[in-house]
């Protein structure tokens, strides 16, 4: 049944690969080429901080486009979009320029993922559901990981590679225009205030926000840290592609571990780890040992992004059955509120503290986020009932069991 699953949706997930390999590429190169322009590091933490912007305005606006012209138009025209804006960075390299080119592009990519993620939930049923989204996460991670690879195509200073991402953000388009799936449509959902939210589970909501502020400044200032501390562009491709692939591997064990015992110990224990790998960054940026920084990264990912899955988890394990999609959808603009200030914050924090003032920022994010995790175990026992696990990309705003496949004119 899973095979049979998989198969029938072959082409929805050639397209997001192709998607996630241009946009992992699309974040690294804009980072060193930032840098290889002398923006400065606060500049192009508002830079990079477009795509949040973006992504979160794209995720309220998408669904109803969807709602007045269906699936395919909104992809292919998405993506058309995003396909030209690439090509703008390099013609106008002005930071203003590029950050409302990069909003541009949040809000498209924002779109592309949500009409992808919905085809999947129409196609899949409750029997393989968990499973193909399961692969589809694992693609998405894998291709926005192997993108960073590209980065060693051409020069970050000319035009191929923005071209390289611009071909592949166009081709995508055709996999998920010629593929013959049913149309979903979005089920009422029971609403929840943030208020509400944060009584029934606090930890969720501090959570969510924390990992925006750390994740966005992880992925979208990295490359910038790798440059500014004397790696070579091969290098700094590596340096961004270990971590997401790293959570391939990672993902499984810290499910499985956290669906067994208390969550809050698990992200107490991850949030820790990362801060501490954090910390190890410093000595292995000053004394030049390139190859330890780019397998601590590898590390931290591993350990740092599936924090937002965990989140997410805690917080089901906490609500009833018709508030989880309401609850989703709030969590998802939280964290987008700290991947907006995120980039910001880095920036500045670079700006005063050089190459230092990464690792800093991530030591005093994840820290503060273990720190939490603890107070609040000491003042609530865990949940009795538990929701299983299952990994889940905040840029993916659609979730699991919230539509329902209607027949597509």
């Amino acid at each position: 049944m899973f095979l049979v699953g998989v198969r029938s949706v072959w082409a929805l997930l050639l397209g997001v690969a192709l998607l996630s390999l241009g946009n992992g590429l699309q974040g690294t190169l804009l980072g060193v080429r930032a840098s290889t322009e002398q923006f400065g590091t606060a500049v192009t933490g508002l830079i990079m901080s477009g795509y949040s912007v973006g992504l979160l305005i794209g995720s309220f606006i998408t669904p109803r486009l969807i709602s007045h012209v269906g699936h395919i138009r909104v992809f292919a025209a998405f993506a058309s979009i995003a396909s030209t804006a690439v090509l703008l960075f390099p013609v106008f390299v002005e930071p203003i320029w590029w950050f409302a080119v990069r909003i541009l592009i949040g809000f498209c990519l924002s779109g592309l993922f949500i009409v992808a993620e919905s085809w999947l939930n129409a196609v899949s049923s409750n029997k393989d559901r968990g499973q193909i989204l399961s692969v589809y996460m694992v693609i998405s991670y894998a291709c926005l990981g192997l993108g960073q690879i590209l980065l060693n195509v051409s020069s970050p200073s000319g035009f191929v590679l923005f071209l390289l991402v611009s071909g592949l953000v166009s081709t995508a388009m055709v996999p998920m225009t010629l593929v013959q799936v049913t149309t979903p449509t979005v089920t009422e959902a029971r609403s929840i205030s943030i208020a509400e939210l944060y009584r029934r589970s606090p930890l969720a909501v501090i959570c969510a926000f924390a990992n925006g502020l750390g994740q966005s400044a992880f992925f979208y200032m990295g490359a910038v840290y790798g440059t500014i501390s004397g790696l070579t562009v091969a290098q700094v491709s590596m340096l961004m592609a270990l971590p997401p692939l790293g959570v391939i591997l990672s993902q499984f064990p810290i499910g499985y571990v956290s669906d067994r015992t208390d969550r809050r110990k698990v992200l107490t224990v991850l949030a820790f780890v990362a801060s501490a790998l954090a910390i190890a960054c410093y000595p292995a940026s000053l004394t030049g040992a390139h190859d330890i920084l780019i397998i601590l990264f590898g590390l931290f990912g591993a350990i740092a992004l599936p924090l937002y899955s965990l989140a997410i988890a805690h917080a089901n394990d906490n609500l009833d059955a018709d508030h989880i999609l309401g609850a989703s959808g709030k969590l998802l603009l939280i964290y987008g509120a700290g991947a907006i200030l995120g980039p910001l914050l880095v920036g500045q924090a670079m700006s005063l503290m050089g190459a230092s003032g990464f690792p800093a920022y991530l030591v005093i994010v994840y820290a503060g986020m273990g720190a939490f995790a603890i107070y609040r175990m000491s003042r609530r026992a865990p949940p009795l009932t538990k929701r299983d696990f299952v990994i889940v990309g905040p840029v993916l705003p659609v979730k699991p069991g919230s539509l329902e496949a209607t027949a597509e004119e």
